[in-house]
């Protein structure tokens, strides 16, 4: 049987918000099967619980942001793919400001910090997949994202951008925990010189810098190392993509295609999907030959290390 799984011990960092610019302390820990991932405002009393589904999404401009009773948590969607990545099902995220720190850029750190500590654990509850029966899309001619019917979970997305640097990237990914963790889960996020003033003025960006972000001038990267991969930038474009889908709630089994797409569209297509009961179907596999009678490939979720029940 697959199960639900959640951290084995409580985890804890600090680091610094990509918007706000201010330093943020937040912890991680173990929830009950059932739960899902809560994140939780302590700077607030009292404190806020903000739950990680389509109907708590409240803002998408540069980052997906959650909220509740006036209370909101912003850039989560690394943090999201993080726990997607490692199979967790379950966790309380605790955080004493606005939004979760963006350390480098990319979801690593997040994933260092659980494995670090102990990694993940099975609960005695079958874990629950999101099974795609029918194609459900939003956006125009130019830019949209599709969620459509496939034996297993695959991404594929395209980015377009007039610079001679990124230009036109497409990612064909089909996921499993191990291809996430090499292949993903290092891309950072990224952002352009020219754009850097308006959205200071704006008040967002204010704790970017090139520790936490790909900064692009006109012909050049301007970070010191340059790039991890030469197509990094569409690469977390799939990162923060497993991230916004990780509202849904439940691994998906299905396919993903993305054009021009980002967190607006992203969140979007959760949402139509989430209100049609005839696109999906909700499945806990009991048995391995319900997986087989159904000819779908399950995408593997935690380290087969971490994994032993």
């Amino acid at each position: 049987m697959l199960y639900q799984r959640t951290l084995r011990q409580r985890v804890a960092g600090t680091g610094v918000a990509l918007h706000s610019g201010r330093v943020v302390h937040f912890s991680i820990s173990p929830s009950a099967a059932g739960t899902g991932i809560r994140f939780v405002r302590t700077d607030l009393s009292p404190w806020v619980e903000v739950r990680a589904t389509a109907d708590s999404v409240v803002e998408t401009r540069l980052a997906t942001t959650i909220g509740s009773s006036g209370a909101t948590v912003g850039t989560i969607e690394h943090l999201m793919a993080a726990l997607h990545g490692l199979g967790i099902d379950n966790a309380r995220v605790e955080l004493d400001g606005t939004e979760v720190p963006i350390f480098d850029g990319s979801a690593q750190p997040f994933v260092e910090l659980i494995l670090r500590n102990g990694g993940t654990v099975a609960l005695r509850k079958p874990k629950r997949f999101l099974v795609i029966k029918r194609a459900v899309s939003v956006g125009s001619a130019d830019r949209w994202a599709r969620l459509e019917p496939a034996k297993s979970f695959v991404l594929d997305c395209t980015i377009d951008f007039a610079h001679p640097l990124i230009s036109n990237q497409s990612m064909h990914f089909v996921y499993s925990d191990r291809a996430f963790l090499t292949d993903v889960a290092r891309a950072r996020t990224f952002g352009f010189v020219r754009d850097v003033a308006n959205m200071r003025a704006q008040g967002l960006a204010l704790g970017g810098s090139l520790e936490n972000a790909i900064v692009v001038d006109d012909f050049s990267i301007q970070n010191p190392e340059g790039l991890r991969w030469p197509d990094e930038f569409v690469r977390h474009k799939i990162l923060d993509t497993i991230g916004d889908l990780a509202l849904l709630g439940a691994p998906i089994v299905g396919r993903y295609v993305g054009m021009k797409s980002g967190h607006a569209l992203n969140t979007e297509l959760v949402r139509v999907l989430s209100e049609d009961p005839r696109a999906f179907e909700i499945v806990e596999f009991r048995q391995r030959r319900e997986v087989e009678v159904r000819s779908l490939e399950l995408p593997t979720l935690g380290l087969a290390r971490l994994a032993a029940v």
